[in-house]
């Protein structure tokens, strides 16, 4: 009997492996079924290898399914599966469920391979639960699985992406004294985090210290430098880092020069800029598309629009350079220049040239006509952005609400951002600013507070900008009790109010 049984289970396995290998999942899962259903015994490996199959699949319910059914009969999953199913799950950000497998490990004493750590840590830091991430480590460490260096750099970034630079710094210290050599993607994570917060002397002098001699460094970790003291205005430092690099035999890129263009643009320097430009087509690097739009950014800050576009027609879009970018500088700083008519004619150009316009190109005219008081050429904007499949985000929506608010239009603005919500657009601190200042423009005093209240509750903390607009137009009402509760709330979040502001408060309390 036991090898008839045997024998019936081989056959099941055999059927399930071939449908398996030809794709024919659904029927792979029937057989899995049948044999579970039968009177052949099966076994855990039966059910590792069903949901082993489901995971590539990404069946994910079907998986959690199988794995509800096998734990109450005593089966269990082996660690290389279970370390499957919570890279798996890392995918579609469950992390309810990524928790439970955990447990349940914990429970059968199996411990995750540092593969699915690693996944899981990196998801937790792309949460924002640095914390959570912080505490994986530790776990790790008391189970006997020692994080590596890929441990250590997903939660590095994490404390970077964090703002916590000071614990990032000390992680990489203890990555240091714990044996581990730091690859160069752990000292770009590091330097890159560190540059992006403007902490760029602190990178630095990591570089020149820990980091010396435990990598060579690799020309984006040069770059991330380089950029990092050029927006710090420090050009000299980073035309040294340059020469550094060079020592060390390691060539700028296009990258790096891009830096320095971007640099000049910013700063106006742009007969420097063109002679950069120049420099890098003697050397061989040609410039790119991103080059020239850091000259066309450079040029419109400058007011010289016309120099832009004569750029933009006859040179870059001879080279196949000039994309919805490029038209984005130039619409822009037509508009700012109030323009707006040429920066019109410039949305059909895109449209005669095959370049698609996008949600900013749309924003920018958008704006500007309401600004002009023309809202009927903004709502037909506003048609041709819907009709070519493009919706309004945060920043449109804003910008929509905060015209109609400052030309009286509240009602409508109120009408504007309900639909904002009901179209999925969540609305940020700028947003409620602009229907706050509206709502007490009209003495809707009650409305008002009531978007106050409703924006705590919703994630979308007040700013100081909230808490004058707030405290102001309550003075105005008269309603100096509220508005000193108000006060109080705001500097318990550590905000002070201006002296004028408070002065008139004050001021009117004694009286």
């Amino acid at each position: 009997m036991y090898r008839v049984l045997g024998g019936h289970r081989l056959t099941y396995r055999s059927r399930i492996s071939y449908y398996v290998k030809t794709g024919l999942i659904d029927q792979a899962i029937r057989a899995f079924d049948e044999m579970a259903q039968s009177d052949c015994r099966v076994f855990s490996i039966d059910y590792n290898r069903i949901i082993g199959v489901l995971l590539s699949k990404s069946q994910f319910d079907l998986s959690y399914h199988y794995y509800d059914t096998m734990t109450p009969k005593g089966f269990s999953l082996n660690s290389f599966t279970y370390s499957r199913f919570i890279s798996a799950l890392c995918k579609i950000r469950d992390l309810e469920l990524i928790q439970k497998l955990l447990q349940d490990m914990d429970s059968l004493g199996a411990i995750p391979d540092i593969w699915a750590y690693n996944i899981y840590l990196n998801l937790l830091c792309s949460e924002n639960s640095v914390d959570m991430a912080l505490e994986m480590l530790h776990i790790m460490v008391e189970k006997g699985r020692e994080p590596d260096v890929v441990s250590y750099t997903t939660v590095i970034s994490g404390l970077c992406r964090a703002q916590r630079f000071d614990a990032a710094v000390e992680m990489w210290h203890s990555m240091i004294l714990k044996g581990l050599s730091p690859d160069g993607k752990a000292c770009r994570a590091l330097v890159l985090g560190l540059c992006d917060a403007g902490k760029v002397d602190l990178a630095y002098e990591l570089m020149v210290g820990p980091m010396k001699g435990q990598v060579k460094f690799s020309t984006s970790i040069y770059n991330a430098l380089i950029s990092g003291f050029c927006r710090a205005g420090r050009i000299d430092k980073a035309q040294a880092i340059k020469t550094f690099m060079r020592r060390n035999g390691c060539e700028p890129d296009l990258v790096t020069y891009n830096v320095f263009l971007n640099y000049c643009c910013n700063e106006l320097m742009l007969e420097e800029a063109k002679l950069l430009m120049e420099k890098m087509a003697r050397s061989g690097m040609e410039p790119d598309g991103y080059s020239y739009n850091q000259l066309l950014k450079g040029l419109c800050r400058a007011n010289r629009v016309d120099t832009a576009y004569v750029l933009m027609v006859n040179k870059m879009e001879a080279k196949g350079l000039v994309d919805v970018v490029s038209y984005n500088t130039v619409i822009k700083a037509l508009c700012k220049a109030s323009h707006t008519k040429r920066a019109y004619k410039l949305l059909e150009e895109m449209g005669r040239k095959g370049i698609v316009p996008d949600s900013v190109t749309f924003t920018i005219l958008i704006n500007a006509f309401l600004r002009e008081g023309n809202s009927s050429i903004a709502n037909n904007l506003l048609d041709q952005m819907t009709a070519v499949g493009l919706l309004p985000d945060r920043v449109l929506y804003t910008t929509i609400i905060d015209n109609l608010c400052k030309t009286g239009r509240v009602e409508m603005a109120h009408n504007i951002f309900c639909d904002m919500i009901e179209q999925g657009v969540a609305p940020d601190v700028v947003t409620y600013n602009a229907l706050i200042s509206g709502l007490f423009k009209t003495s809707r005093v009650g409305e008002a507070m009531h978007l106050y209240e409703k924006m705590q509750t919703e994630g979308s903390y007040p700013d100081v900008v909230t808490f004058k607009l707030i405290i102001g137009g309550l003075i105005r009402e008269n309603k100096l009790s509220v508005a000193c509760m108000v006060w109080d709330h705001m500097m318990d979040k550590g905000f002070t109010l201006d002296r004028d502001v408070s002065e008139i408060l004050i001021n009117a309390i004694q009286e």
